[in-house]
């Protein structure tokens, strides 16, 4: 007769299987969910429903993706954290891509949650210094504002700050246009002059940072510590634009994605720990998509379905260690570092567990984390494709690329090849997925290069 432990051992592929099946969705899944984005996307377009969308379709006012006519010389400003750019770009008509030279510079604490007047102050301060560095002081360029924080678009250059977050508490700020508090600070220098033409949010500056290389880029989408996308869509469905209508007949959609689910249209799909994440997040309820595809949460995810495996006896002889049990432990990076193994080197995947505490773990154990990994993974490149697939079949195109950014989608080895594969299936269209390289930076010159030339200025 079988012992207790042999038992265990012969039911422990079923039983991991089990816990892990919940991740894995067939096609008929991913449709339904196309089905439920797409509902939400049409609410958010509706002036009528789009206060009870959760998927909020913000209008971006910009119009148009680069066509190869733009040239001239654009600064960037890149303001979404602790750290901020400055940036010289170059472009030259007809090329693929841009020239560009830059610096950072450090916000001190007291600066970041002092007087409005002062950060905007010491932001001109250090425009003028890489300005003068770069010997183009006399010069008045056309500026795009990349400004990464909650904000009310009234216009391609209005940009109305909801709130503060990342550490920002500047006061005198929320509320207030940022496009205007960055004029007066200029204004009061008096050394240097530039025209703010647009405020940027990153995700369009992502997918406009290929518009160069390709004309067809008109969705961009961002996959990191966060997820979002925008894309193209024609003026006559936008029923909460406020602009102006007429040719080019179109504008930018920023989706705010990550709040799709906030309604409960994915109860059904959400997992115990997935439900334990947002029990545990400083956003309960809120980015309920978002939570179950970025980087933020993609090692979490891992960590609880391990601790639940061991509480079965599953993996690690059943014991478990002080760091696998502290939330936040097990880093996304480790989800690629162990999925870029190598078939039959557990090494990488043994350090890793070693560094956990998991002394005693086993090669089929390193078998089995590998498969947590890959299930989590995959289902994070699935529920993106089926937004990504939402979009580009409401789209109706032929042909349509998108420029791609964010450290999920950059560093996991699997990421784009399983996205490629699960669109192809779910769209009739050639997609073609390009990595944006510096969408807050090339992007923000970008859109100010195409408003200047739908202006007819540069």
């Amino acid at each position: 007769m079988a012992s207790k432990e042999e038992k265990v051992g012969n039911l422990k592929p079923v039983q991991i299987d089990l816990i892990l099946r919940p991740f894995r969705y067939d096609n008929d899944t991913l449709n339904d969910i196309m089905g439920r984005l797409h509902k939400e996307m049409e609410k958010g377009l509706k002036k009528e429903t789009n206060p009870d969308a959760t998927v909020k379709m913000l209008a971006t006012y910009v119009r148009a993706v680069p066509d190869g006519t733009e040239s001239g010389d654009f600064l960037s400003l890149d303001l979404g954290g602790s750290n901020f750019r400055v940036l010289h770009v170059h472009i030259e008509k007809g090329a693929k891509d841009v020239r560009l030279q830059s610096d950072s510079y450090a916000i001190p604490e007291n600066i970041m949650t002092g007087p409005g007047e002062q950060l905007f102050d010491y932001i001109a301060d250090c425009m003028a210094k890489f300005l003068e560095k770069i010997g183009m002081k006399e010069r008045k360029m056309a500026l795009g504002f990349t400004f990464s924080f909650p904000c009310k678009q009234r216009g391609l250059d209005c940009a109305s700050l909801i709130k503060w977050t990342k550490g920002f508490s500047a006061a005198g700020v929320e509320g207030e246009d940022v496009v205007r508090l960055l004029r007066d600070a200029i204004k009061r220098r008096g050394d240097f002059d530039t025209d703010v033409v647009a405020v940027v949010n990153d995700t369009v500056g992502t997918m406009m940072a290929c518009g160069l290389a390709d004309h067809d880029c008109l969705i961009g989408l961002i996959v990191g510590t966060g997820s979002n996308a925008c894309y193209m869509e024609k003026l006559d469905n936008v029923e909460i634009w406020e602009g102006e209508r007429g040719e080019p007949n179109q504008v930018v959609v920023n989706m705010e994605w990550g709040a799709f689910g906030e309604d409960g249209a994915l109860d059904d799909l959400r997992t115990p720990y997935d439900r334990e994440i947002d029990e545990h997040s400083i956003n309960k309820g809120q980015q309920i998509y978002e939570k179950m595809i970025s980087g933020m949460y993609m090692g979490e995810l891992v960590r609880l379905v391990l601790l639940e495996m061991t509480k079965q006896m599953l993996v690690f002889g059943g014991r478990t260690s002080t760091e696998l049990e502290t939330r936040g432990t097990f880093q996304t990076k480790y989800v690629s570092e162990i999925e870029e193994e190598p078939i039959g080197d557990m090494g990488p995947t043994m350090k890793i567990l070693h560094s956990l505490g998991l002394k005693h773990a086993t090669e089929t154990d390193c078998g089995t984390v590998r498969e947590v990994c890959r299930a989590v993974s995959t289902r994070a490149a699935h529920l993106v494709s089926a937004g990504i697939s939402a979009i580009v079949n409401k789209m109706g195109r032929e042909r349509v690329a998108v420029g791609v950014d964010g450290s999920v989608y950059k560093y996991h080895p699997h990421f784009k090849e399983l996205m490629t594969q699960t669109i192809d299936k779910l769209t009739h269209c050639d997609v073609k997925l390009m990595l944006s390289e510096d969408g807050s930076g090339k992007g923000a010159a970008l859109v100010t290069a195409v408003a200047c030339r739908l202006a007819g200025k540069s």
